[in-house]
């Protein structure tokens, strides 16, 4: 049994502790929620155990307003390298960096990447359609510290203030999305469209970021 082998079983009777324990949290099926999330993430819950529950629903109340987002079709309605992702990023920092401090939310949205890239691997073994991939990432982290930025600089922020702060960054150019056309195909830096074959097996691609306010042809 390697090491790698040894840690990993580690890390999961820990997890076993801490949910018999009831440390992480009170609410109904949490195990069955923490079972979805990534290693990564799991290591930075277990290491962060008194903010981890906080986090987790911080995360929650994200998804619901990134929803409302699109239902009100303020940004591009894109989840993908859009505008969209950009914001539910740069919100989840800033959300996070305002009730946890900054560098917690930096090291969950590190986690969150790294998360992404076991994913991607297996995906790619199991041939799969592959979701993420390097510019993806890149693009995630950018954002993921223009949240932080915001808070950092305005800590006394409501969740509307920080909201409002994040739509304005992103109509402004000052966060990153992915090139794309009008019909949404994803675009070179020669705006050529890339196939989508030759995305299905690569971590490295031609995709390449642009402005948040980038205006598809």
């Amino acid at each position: 049994m390697n090491i790698k082998t040894i840690k990993n079983i580690l890390l999961e009777f820990l997890i076993i502790i801490f949910f018999s324990a009831n440390l992480y949290g009170q609410r109904e099926n949490a195990f069955n929620e923490f079972k979805k999330i990534s290693r990564p993430e799991k290591r930075w819950s277990i290491f962060h155990l008194f903010v981890a529950n906080k986090a987790w629903k911080l995360t929650e109340q994200v998804i619901k307003t990134t929803d409302s987002i699109i239902a009100n079709n303020i940004l591009d309605n894109d989840t993908n390298g859009g505008q969209v992702d950009a914001f539910r990023h740069a919100y989840w920092m800033a959300l996070l960096s305002r009730n946890i401090r900054w560098r917690k939310a930096y090291r969950l949205g590190k986690a969150h990447e790294k998360g992404d890239y076991i994913e991607y691997k297996r995906n790619k073994r199991k041939k799969n359609i592959l979701t993420h991939d390097k510019i993806s990432s890149e693009m995630d982290l950018w954002n993921n510290k223009i949240g932080i930025k915001i808070v950092k600089q305005n800590k006394k922020l409501k969740a509307k203030e920080i909201q409002k702060l994040v739509l304005e960054n992103i109509k402004s150019g000052k966060m990153k999305i992915i090139k794309k056309n009008k019909k949404g195909e994803f675009l070179d830096e020669q705006n050529n469209i890339i196939n989508n074959e030759s995305l299905k097996t690569k971590w490295k691609n031609n995709k390449c970021l642009v402005p948040s306010n980038y205006k598809r042809k």
